[in-house]
């Protein structure tokens, strides 16, 4: 990753720390050069776009695209009164979270356009349609349970034999967080996958090829 895309993804709105961006970036460009290649990568939870440079500069070098999907009116915990509220982001006209302007300027000042593809809508609604395997599959989106299970339940079949999914706020301990991911990830391993790498609250594992 240049220098210049990482000083973007670490300026960038949004609650990844750099250890586990750089993780995953590296994370996805071994997913790109894999078992799997070939395929699009896709995140599940866009927020403003942080995650979003560290996936497409990987994106880029390997000559694929990422999917960035979100339906930009924020999850649980952005919502206010909750802990990761930001009212700047907050459309004035409807009252509602909409992150999507602050997530395309991100994109477009990183110079990943081309690369990052935003799909705007709810996760479950266009995992219906969705047809292509995946390289990577990140799953960083709505951390209830319902939505993190329904994230794990419609996209994990899509990732390719031997491809990448990778999971965010992964959390072992209670006391650190929330439960959700946590449980998705440990269907993961019920499911076959293989755990290749952990940093921070960032878990990466593999299908088998």
């Amino acid at each position: 990753m240049d220098d210049e895309l990482l000083r973007a993804a670490e300026a960038a709105r949004g609650f990844m720390p750099p250890d586990e961006g750089l993780a995953l970036h590296d994370a996805a460009l071994a997913a790109g050069r894999g078992a799997a290649a070939g395929g699009p990568f896709l995140e599940i939870g866009a927020y403003c776009g942080k995650s979003g440079l560290y996936l497409g500069a990987a994106a880029a070098a390997a000559g694929t695209v990422l999917f960035s999907l979100d339906h930009h009116r924020g999850s649980e915990e952005n919502q206010a009164g909750w802990e990761h509220h930001e009212s700047d982001l907050v459309d004035p006209a409807i009252g509602r979270m909409d992150t999507l302007p602050v997530f395309r300027r991100t994109v477009f000042d990183a110079g990943l356009e081309d690369v990052v593809v935003a799909v705007v809508g709810e996760s479950a609604t266009v995992g219906r349609f969705w047809t292509s395997p995946l390289t990577l599959l990140f799953i960083d989106g709505g951390h209830g349970s319902e939505p993190a299970h329904r994230d794990y339940e419609t996209w994990t079949p899509h990732v390719a034999p031997g491809g990448t999914l990778a999971i965010h706020d992964v959390f072992p301990d209670p006391a650190d967080g929330g439960r959700p991911p946590y449980e998705i990830y440990l269907r993961a391993l019920d499911d076959g996958f293989t755990e290749t790498g952990a940093t921070g609250s960032l878990r990466v594992l593999q299908r088998p090829a």
